[in-house]
């Protein structure tokens, strides 16, 4: 019988241990399911980024595949004998192509249509008008008034306006279209309604009868008879500029162009940028430009490519962050569209772009390693769209350089005002000693490129309101943005120092031990110092039931326990309103919330167990909301904050009960299993636990005693 049961015990505890092994194993799968899914997520995401970025820049990238030769008038030429594979013209200037059609213009003769009717019509109406004559002039000079209209309209009349823009030269010709007839006539010798109007009064005859000829409305019966006519007009004008020859002479294949040393001369330039033009031409006409569209799209995937793997490699941390990966790669896929706009369509020199605004942004809100490998792989990847790659390519890292050197410590607008300035500085430099190596000829420097740098220079002063665009826009917060809200003498810091000082000065505190060991550990000191002083600004909502805060009177006596840990505990969700309604950053509300994380107000807790033994305690309603801290910064400041606060209630301050207080308290968190979820390391703990004493012995020493003066 005994052997029996034993057997039948023997078995429940083997099924209940299968079973537990098998939710056990349930319960991997699941996690390892999940995990393998937002693994997936996360490259389908990343590839995403990466192939419209590809997609993009190959869209905007010129297609102009000629030879990328620097060459400059008065400059010598620094390649090989360059000898001539094919004919081609020699294409004239745009400048030189652009006097010869002025030239033309003077000479054109517009086209005007000569209305016979108009004369007679207004004549007629004049009669009808007036059968007795004009009232106030003799019916004798009605005929000189009739013979003074006859020529002003056999002349021609044209409108004023018209009149205007063509009376510029009076000896211009125009061609007056006169039924099948054509031919050229002086615009001085034509009339325009308003000069009509003035020859008959100002005639010599009939100026003695002005008055009457005004009030008889004379200029009524002038009209115009001569029409522009635009149709016939502009494709003259179209066939006389198209007469304009584009080239002035022609280069044969095998001819020699230029040798190395050779100095260009106007007519050298003019041939190489022929050439240029004509072999872009004869590559589209073969159809060449898919094959570049092809090495475009190899090229750049290459470096998005290798971009990836660094981020993958060595900053896997960002690719965890949404806003981190779309901003990397709104950066490089911004810069290479304006190049290549600029390129494109011949606008401003392309040195003006402020590229170190980007290395500037991703070192503030990332670090400098990324700052550079990406404005590296956004240059290599800009310089395609560009004709001097040597020289954009050595002005931009170095200027990247002094940006991202020049950002090392960013505690003030300030200071981007001096990156701009050292930026524009190292352009100068650079491109002097470019020069000084290429040519040695101080007087012949070019000069226009300085202007540009300073063009550059002030553009990087977008930077100041830019990077505020930039922390709404993805969510990042700048070194100077936690300056400012470290400042507690306004918002909610000075009012937490006016309703609940105690609180504020243990806000101070625990932020100045938070930033020491975030300095020790290589956390943001910045960072935790700014979130510690906001972590408690809950309290304000009522500053009596906290200990700090009062002064001999605990208004939690009488209260229920439960009652008096959901006070406690609320100051967690009114810190987090208090927060969203100042409209301070995200970090701030979370190192709010998980300064406590999932723990328990214990004080409460244990009085509630102890005084209902039997009673099934929900530890729920003694439980902070959480989470539990996730990154180093949240794990530091809820050691610091529970530490600070304990230690006010030691007894005595020796280096042992503190350093008691501060292992019971920091192994009790790590136990509770409060630090799982945040990348804290042993050695960071161990490290903030030293801080910890080192500064807690510095606050609460012994003091001596000072002695009294005897007096005599």
């Amino acid at each position: 019988m005994l052997a029996h049961e034993a057997m039948n015990l023997q078995a429940n505890l083997f099924s209940a241990a299968h079973e537990l092994v098998a939710s056990q194993t349930r319960e991997h799968m699941n996690k390892s399911i999940i995990t393998k899914g937002r693994a997936l997520n996360s490259v389908l995401a990343l590839s995403g980024f990466v192939l419209v970025s590809l997609l993009v820049i190959v869209w905007f990238l010129p297609r102009n595949n000629t030879p990328q030769m620097r060459y400059d008038v008065g400059k010598p030429w620094m390649y090989g004998s360059l000898i001539a594979k094919f004919d081609f013209p020699i294409y004239k200037s745009d400048q030189v192509i652009q006097q010869e059609r002025d030239s033309l213009l003077a000479l054109f003769q517009p086209y005007y249509h000569y209305d016979r009717s108009m004369e007679k019509r207004q004549l007629a109406k004049l009669q009808a008008d007036f059968p007795k004559g004009i009232p106030g002039m003799p019916v004798a000079q009605m005929r000189t008034l009739y013979d003074r209209l006859h020529r002003l309209y056999q002349a021609g009349i044209i409108g004023t306006p018209q009149y205007n823009s063509i009376a510029k030269d009076s000896g211009s010709m125009v061609r007056v279209i006169i039924g099948k007839r054509v031919q050229s006539m002086q615009v001085g010798c034509i009339y325009s309604t308003m000069k009509a109007y003035e020859q008959l009064l100002n005639d010599d005859v009939l100026s003695a009868y002005r008055s009457a000829l005004q009030q008889a409305d004379i200029v009524g019966y002038l009209h115009v008879n001569m029409t522009y006519d635009k149709e016939r007009s502009t494709t003259e004008l179209n066939d006389l500029l198209a007469s304009v020859p584009l080239a002035s002479g022609m280069v044969l294949s095998g001819q020699k162009i230029i040798d190395r040393g050779e100095i260009v001369n106007e007519q050298t330039y003019r041939v190489l940028a022929s050439m240029e033009k004509e072999v872009a031409r004869r590559n589209v006409s073969k159809g060449e430009i898919k094959n570049t569209i092809i090495g475009q799209f190899i090229y750049v995937l290459l470096l998005l490519g290798l971009f990836t793997s660094f981020l993958v490699m060595f900053r896997p941390q960002y690719l965890q962050k949404a806003r981190s990966v779309v901003m990397l790669y709104v950066m490089i896929t911004l810069y290479p569209i304006m190049v290549s706009l600029f390129m494109e369509h011949s606008l401003l020199s392309v040195y003006i772009i402020p590229f170190a605004i980007g290395p500037m942004f991703i070192r503030v809100f990332m670090d400098s390693r990324t700052a550079f490998t990406t404005h590296v792989v956004t240059m290599l990847i800009c310089a395609v769209a560009v004709k001097y790659q040597f020289e954009f390519l050595l002005l931009q890292l170095i200027g990247g350089l002094v940006a991202i050197y020049s950002l090392s410590d960013l505690s003030g607008r300030a200071q981007l005002f001096k990156c701009a300035l050292f930026v524009t500085l190292a352009n100068f430099l650079v491109f002097f000693t470019l020069q000084l190596m290429q040519t040695g000829d101080i007087a012949n420097f070019e000069t226009s490129m300085y202007s540009h740098f300073v063009a550059n220079g002030v553009l990087l002063l977008l930077a100041y309101p830019l990077m505020y665009v930039i922390e709404r826009t993805f969510g990042f917060t700048s070194s100077v943005t936690l300056f400012e809200l470290s400042n507690t003498n306004k918002g909610l810091l000075r009012k937490m120092s006016e309703v609940a000082p105690g609180t504020f000065q243990h806000s101070i505190t625990v932020a100045n031990l938070a930033a020491e060991i975030a300095n020790r550990i290589g956390a943001d000191s910045l960072l935790v110092r700014t979130g510690a002083l906001y972590h408690d600004i809950g309290k304000m909502k009522a500053p009596a039931f906290f200990t700090e805060n009062q002064v001999g009177v605990n208004p939690h006596k009488g209260l229920p326990y439960k009652e008096s840990a959901r006070i406690i505990i609320s100051h967690v969700t009114e810190g987090v309103k208090m927060a969203e309604k100042a409209n301070l950053p995200t970090f701030i509300r979370e190192f709010i919330l998980t300064h406590h994380g999932t723990g328990m107000a214990k004080y409460f807790y244990i009085n509630y167990k102890n005084e209902h033994p039997d009673e099934e305690v929900d530890v729920r309603d003694f439980s902070y909301p959480g989470p539990d801290p996730f990154t180093r910064e949240q794990a530091i400041l809820m050691m610091a904050d529970t530490v600070e606060a304990a230690s006010r209630s030691l007894p005595e301050y020796t280096e042992e009960s503190i350093k008691g207080l501060i292992d019971r308290l920091v192994d009790a968190q790590l136990e509770e299993g409060h630090f799982k979820e945040c990348p804290i390391t042993f050695r960071d703990i161990a490290v903030a636990k030293a801080v910890l004493l080192e500064r807690l012995k510095s606050i609460y020493h012994t003091r001596i005693s000072y002695p009294e003066l005897k007096r005599g």
